[in-house]
């Protein structure tokens, strides 16, 4: 056994124990209640057995100089669901800190916590929860899981403004537990509106992808119909050229027939040249009696009778009228003559 003498004279005992090959120290004070050894806050909890530091259900793990929290070790006390973690140099909780579901009241004051974990909302069985005086600007969203949360302090923390109108004073315990319903309010509304932000924004990439796919189905169509016009036009081209072939191949079969009958057909008709050249001939003289007729009907009938040359074609008119006349005359007086 060890004997063992007071530091100070607020100390009323110090308790040597050995345990496991491990020393323990173990230092009462009346009134700071100090109540882990000096050898755990060197090796921040580890390796300690918390067991022999469990009072019922309240676990006092506070002035230790913790830098982190031994989470392991906590969750293999499920009994201990009052933990007193004030009082330390806690920067952050692990994630896996949330998974202590059992614990009821918490204690995390007089620390350096910067932020809580996301998922802090875990801890639904959570009715009571101090953290004075630390380093909080924002609480997570998932505070508003805490369906069970009583009690709450959250003064001497840098925290938004809003969020700290909200929160008030927690100077006793009315407005503690005002503040724990006026927070969860505050986290359940902004969670509302991230959900909402969250399904509207869910329901925009669905349209947009309705919006892609109807995209994509309409440009298969158009290339199918495409690729199905290119088809149909590349037969069309094939059967042309099919019927223009057959077509070539027909007249080459026919045209040795024509020759052969033109041939035999050849000296029964007139040299076609020569037809062409009395046809030519009288067509040039029906056009010049044609002229000469319009000529005269245009001296005889207007205003041009006067002109020179009118004057000659009427003349030249009444000349061979006169001619005509003579000669039916001659030939009426011959016939009787011949006749007698």
């Amino acid at each position: 056994m060890f004997s063992g003498a007071c530091f100070s004279h607020k100390c009323s005992s110090i308790i040597f124990l050995l345990r496991n090959s491990r020393i323990f120290i173990q230092q009462v004070s009346w009134k700071t209640g100090f109540g882990l050894l000096k050898t755990m806050s060197r090796s921040g909890g580890k390796g300690v057995n918390l067991k022999d530091k469990l009072e019922g259900n309240e676990l006092d793990l506070s002035l230790c100089d913790l830098n982190e929290v031994p989470v392991k070790e906590l969750a293999g006390l499920p009994k201990a669901t009052i933990l007193d973690l004030s009082c330390n140099n806690l920067t952050a909780l692990p994630s896996d800190f949330c998974s202590l579901t059992h614990l009821v009241k918490l204690d995390l004051s007089k620390n350096q916590l910067q932020q809580l974990p996301s998922d802090f909302g875990r801890l639904v069985n959570l009715q009571h929860l101090d953290l004075l005086n630390n380093r909080l600007v924002t609480l997570p969203v998932s505070f508003a899981q805490l369906k069970n949360l009583k009690w709450l302090d959250l003064k001497d923390n840098p925290l938004d403004p809003m969020l700290a109108k909200v929160a008030g004073d927690c100077l006793d315990e009315k407005e503690c537990k005002q503040a724990a319903i006026r927070v969860l309010q505050h986290m359940r509304t902004i969670q509302s509106e991230l959900d909402r932000e969250r399904q509207r924004k869910l329901q925009a990439e669905r349209e947009l992808e309705k919006k892609r796919e109807a995209d994509r189905q309409a440009r298969e169509a158009q290339e199918r119909e495409l690729r199905k016009r290119e088809k149909a036009e590349e037969k069309e081209r094939r059967r042309r050229e099919y019927d223009a072939l057959r077509l070539a191949k027909e007249e080459m079969t026919k045209q040795p027939k024509k020759e052969t009958e033109s041939s035999t057909s050849r000296p029964s008709h007139p040299p076609q040249h020569k037809r062409s050249w009395s046809r030519v001939l009288l067509k040039i003289l029906l056009l010049l009696l044609l002229g000469a007729l319009s000529t005269l009907a245009v001296c005889r009938v207007t205003e041009l009778r006067h002109q020179p040359v009118c004057i000659s074609v009427n003349m030249l008119y009444e000349d061979t009228l006169t001619l005509l006349r003579s000669r039916e005359t001659l030939q009426n007086v011959l016939q009787p003559n011949s006749q007698q």
